[in-house]
């Protein structure tokens, strides 16, 4: 639960479905975004399941300015499934 707002399934999982949904989008914008949908997440969190999905294989974070990162979808082939 976070704050008074009970989620449907975890926080990464809805965090994934916003970056499938552009593809490519920044920090700030992932924020913005959840914050329309009544999400009210710390930077903090938000940056740890960042980690989880890059560790995992899913997305890609880059940096692109000092204090702006941006997030990508990792497209993967089906020689890369098997």
């Amino acid at each position: 639960m976070i704050g008074d707002l009970k989620l449907k399934y975890p926080l990464r999982n809805l965090i994934l479905e916003k970056i499938r949904e552009t593809n490519t989008l920044t920090d700030s914008d992932l924020m913005n975004n959840l914050e329309k949908e009544g999400i009210q997440v710390t930077e903090s969190d938000v940056n740890k399941i960042l980690l989880d999905l890059e560790i995992i294989g899913l997305i890609r974070v880059n940096w692109v300015s000092k204090d702006k990162r941006r997030i990508e979808i990792v497209s993967m082939s089906r020689e890369d499934l098997v």
